[in-house]
């Protein structure tokens, strides 16, 4: 027996959930609609609720007939500052804010999930540990969680996630065993020259030549430095200089994004691109200064986890279609609460061409086929419950 059944039987109620926190997005420590709403309903199913963990933060506790093992199911909350553009009755009621990644179906499962678990507490074999987190979005919610002491009291024994995922249909489930999702890291580059004037750049040293060089080189790091059989992304987003047409400006400012999989490759990465940058600035008689700063872990998800989850998703789902190949570039701060802890980051197809619900994640169009909820909802609350059962790190 699974619980699709009870999952569809609150499917009307998780959809008007998702679509109303849907129409009211908020951006990163901002929630406090959202997590209003989440901690009066955890609070309505008798789970011992904390509310404003790094500002808006909702965790739930749910007791079994054990204390332990404990699971953590973690749910974002943050919307983007997006204009939308799907034109459905449920659009942001708030103008420039938009849920285009799918957090407030996140919540919606989350909500769902704590329905289906309280309604069996006292058959638990262990512990439930829910947590609304603000500002996955780029934030830092999940750092600044784990800061407050989300990762204790009780502390978890395993981890699970969930993500929609609009890039394939309904019916679609990623469990990667292992690397799934990169790690990211920001870095900003000072380029510090000698202003002058334009027309007489000899009088000067000039910044921007030099940061165009160093622009090139950069991306020699992934063709030249990296295995080929290993993954590195490094992307210069941003170029800022210069104040007038006639000025050689004084400095050169770039930022971007590393994303890597590996810690080992990631250290090879940052030693290229200190080396690329101090350089080749210094070759064009320039100072450097570099800042490199972590947004996230890579996600990488434990084995046992994974063929466990596999297996639930089987049960849930029959005619589903698992995908243990997955990986993205992208990044996910859940990685802050699974980095030592066993965890599983599951991805589930929430796309439908046929309904034009295939825009990506981060589009003003982006909207899912809300047929997935329920049965996110039920993968999650069995895979909770067989976590508990099995305990498969005791073993």
């Amino acid at each position: 027996m699974t619980f699709l059944d009870d999952a569809m039987k609150i499917k009307d109620q998780t959809i008007a959930l998702r679509r109303d926190f849907h129409s009211h997005p908020e951006l990163g420590f901002e929630e406090k609609r959202t997590s209003n709403i989440v901690a009066e309903t955890l609070e309505s199913l008798g789970l011992s609720v904390t509310k404003g963990v790094s500002e808006t933060g909702v965790v739930g506790i749910l007791e079994g007939s054990k204390e332990s093992p404990v699971v953590l199911l973690r749910f974002d909350m943050d919307a983007l500052p997006i204009t939308e553009d799907t034109g459905v009755d449920y659009a942001s009621k708030t103008p420039g804010l938009m849920h285009a990644c799918g957090h407030d179906s996140h919540v919606a499962i989350g909500l769902g999930v704590a329905k289906l678990l309280s309604a069996k507490q006292e058959s638990l074999k262990g512990t439930i540990k829910f947590v609304f987190q603000p500002a996955e979005e780029g934030g830092g919610g999940a750092e600044r969680m784990v800061e407050a002491g989300v990762l204790e009291n009780p502390k978890p024994d395993y981890s699970m996630g969930v993500h929609v995922w609009n890039d394939m249909p309904v019916g679609w489930y990623g469990l990667t065993d292992g690397p799934a999702m990169a790690g990211a890291e920001i870095f900003d580059v000072k380029i510090t020259g000698k202003g002058a004037h334009a027309a007489s750049p000899h009088q000067g040293i000039d910044p921007v030549v030099a940061s165009a060089q160093i622009i090139t080189a950069l991306q020699t790091i992934t063709s030249r430095n990296v295995p080929p059989l290993e993954s590195a992304v490094v992307s210069v987003c941003q170029v800022h200089t210069g104040t007038a047409f006639n000025i050689v400006p004084q400095e050169s400012v770039l930022s971007g994004t590393i994303r890597t999989f590996k810690p080992t490759v990631f250290s090879k990465v940052k030693e290229r691109f200190e080396k690329i940058v101090n350089d080749i600035a210094h070759a064009f008689d320039c100072e450097a200064e570099i800042k490199i700063q972590r947004v996230t872990y890579p996600v990488i998800n434990d084995q046992d986890l994974v063929e466990l989850m596999t297996d639930v998703v089987k049960d849930v789902d029959s005619k589903g279609r698992v995908d243990h190949n997955l990986q993205t570039m992208g990044s996910e701060d859940f990685s802050f609460m699974m980095h030592n802890i066993p965890g599983c980051f599951l991805m589930v197809g929430s796309s439908n061409p046929e309904k034009g619900l295939n825009y990506g994640h981060h589009h003003p169009k982006f909207n899912i086929d809300e047929s997935c909820l329920p049965y996110a909802v039920a993968i999650l609350a069995q895979g909770a419950v067989e976590i508990l059962q099995k305990d498969p790190k005791s073993i």
